[in-house]
């Protein structure tokens, strides 16, 4: 009799390619993260996952996004001193924030110039430049 070994999905693929085991509570939130371009806190990715029908820890959420970002499957932001934020988008990009609601939204690369910048210190080079741009509405 011949077993037929279960052929992991796309997001299971993604995550392992990234040295992340797949368990089923970690592809639930790469489900939900992952589903399309998206800024997400910790909080609002526990209140979607538990509206539909997830039953999942805060802990767990904390350490999957953690793990998710330390492994490269995700970018986490600090973006306001507040709290962290998880991109799904992991090509190098900027951002812009909403003071008010502290919504973040994408910025493409080639969108941004930076004319000069100063040299980096003896024996270091650049390895990547976080932008984030604050926006509030006009006349508030």
């Amino acid at each position: 009799m011949d077993v037929q070994v279960p052929v992991p999905g796309p997001l299971a693929e993604r995550l392992l390619a990234c040295g992340v085991r797949p368990t089923a509570q970690r592809l639930q939130v790469a489900a939900l993260l992952l589903d399309r371009p998206q800024h997400m806190t910790a909080d609002q990715l526990l209140v979607a996952l538990r509206a539909v029908g997830c039953r999942i820890s805060k802990a767990t959420v904390y350490n999957t996004l953690n793990l998710f970002a330390a492994r490269g499957v995700i970018r986490q932001l600090a973006v306001d001193g507040d709290r962290a934020w998880f991109d799904s988008n992991v090509a190098p990009h900027f951002h812009f924030q909403d003071v008010d609601s502290g919504q973040v939204s994408d910025i493409e690369t080639p969108e941004v110039r930076f004319e000069r910048l100063p040299p980096p210190p003896e024996g270091m080079e650049y390895a990547g430049i976080d932008l984030v741009i604050r926006l509030r509405r006009r006349g508030g």
